[in-house]
């Protein structure tokens, strides 16, 4: 099931993610969704979209990597 918009997002993604990682989760997932046909394959998809930019800092808030 695609997300259209990113309150469609599941809660978990919308109470965590900076707006911007949303955004990747979304096109992410959606693309994954299309392709794989599995939505479990989707959502690690996603979630490795968004791990390739960001990650959680010491208090667990999920900041946007530093470039090297």
């Amino acid at each position: 099931m695609p997300y259209d918009t990113l309150k469609d997002l599941p809660d978990a993604v919308k109470d965590n993610l900076p707006h911007h990682a949303q955004e990747i989760f979304k096109e992410a997932f959606n693309s994954a969704s299309e392709q794989y046909k599995d939505e479990e394959t989707a959502f690690k998809v996603a979630w490795s979209a968004v791990k390739n930019d960001y990650e959680k800092n010491e208090q667990g808030d999920w900041v946007r990597k530093e470039e090297d």
